[in-house]
């Protein structure tokens, strides 16, 4: 249905340090030119790439914030902006400003009308001469521009068209685009985006009556990981997926951190050359991390998994490319 997962996002202050961080800690690619701030959209974001190649990784790590400015691009955003707080708990750690999910044109001017059709909550920004293009968001009105989930069963999506994303050719190529020349450690992409949710049947029956999105397959049950994972996917083979989880065993990291927190993001997974290679590098870095040596939610490889207290509470994973 989908074609790409744009970002793999987390809002919280002070998005320039956030990035910095990451750069530092886990060797993810920053540059000047993707940071992303106007005058009249007042929000600050970072397009991080864990590999230099869009072809290659076409899903970003995306530090952001919204500023309290007046905001004359979209004026109703604010609004919106503090529903999502709101919706998610504000003291959670992992916070999204929306799951972007991008669209060729005409699938984006299909799945609009789709929504008419149906008569499904969404509300669209307006054009401006910063953002020339459309931006939707699930579950709002113009009229209620708070957020509700009953459109996207608590996902807080957001869709665009592809073509302002300004991808390169070869990010739709068949095979799709490898890493030349790959060295150990290098990350490759990000492979998934994982979203806790509380019944993951009735999240699933949401998307699929709806928005037409249904799991690439079925829903896996992982009992040493005690959740079960449905693996929503995206049309752009190098994508990351979308896991949404629902914990089931109540003593495991997933339902704590569900019952620590609530509902909302959970982890941004990457894959890299070498996970051996990879640990020694977070260790010259000082990054602290745990190694699984057999993980079921990667199909028993060993997994990575960083330390978030030393991320500003923010879950990443490194796997086996």
């Amino acid at each position: 249905m989908f074609d790409l997962l744009m970002s793999a996002d987390m809002m919280l202050p002070d998005p320039d340090g956030m990035a910095a961080l990451l750069i530092d800690k886990l060797g993810i690619h920053g540059h000047a030119n993707w940071r992303q701030a106007f005058d009249n959209h007042p929000y600050i974001a970072h397009f991080l790439r864990v590999h230099k190649s869009l072809a290659v990784a076409p899903t970003r790590v995306e530090p952001q914030w919204h500023l309290d400015y007046e905001n004359p691009g979209d004026p109703m955003f604010h609004e919106f902006l503090e529903s999502l707080k709101d919706y998610q708990g504000r003291h959670r750690p992992m916070l999204t400003h929306s799951l972007v999910l991008s669209l060729h044109g005409p699938k984006f001017d299909a799945f609009v009308d789709k929504l008419m059709r149906r008569n499904l909550a969404f509300r669209m920004a307006q054009r401006t001469p910063e953002m020339p293009f459309d931006r939707l968001w699930l579950g709002a009105t113009p009229e209620r521009p708070r957020y509700s989930p009953e459109v996207d069963g608590g996902l807080c999506i957001e869709v665009m068209p592809m073509e302002p994303l300004q991808m390169p050719a070869e990010t739709f190529a068949t095979p799709p685009a490898q890493p030349r020349d790959p060295k150990p450690a290098d990350m490759v992409r990000v492979t998934a985006r994982a979203f806790l949710v509380r019944d993951l049947d009735h999240t699933l029956r949401c998307c699929a009556e709806n928005l037409d999105w249904e799991p690439q397959d079925a829903v896996q049950d992982l009992r040493s990981e005690g959740y079960r994972r449905a693996v929503m996917p995206f049309t752009v083979a190098n994508s990351a997926a979308l896991h949404v989880i629902q914990p089931k065993a109540w003593n495991t990291d997933a339902a704590h951190y569900l019952n620590n927190w609530g509902p909302g993001l959970y982890y941004i997974r990457i894959a890299v050359n070498d996970l051996k290679a990879k640990a020694d590098d977070l260790k010259a870095r000082g990054t602290a991390f745990t190694w699984v040596p057999e993980s079921e939610a990667v199909s028993g490889r060993p997994l990575i998994r960083i330390d978030p207290r030393g991320l500003r509470g923010q879950v990443f994973e490194f796997e086996e490319a």
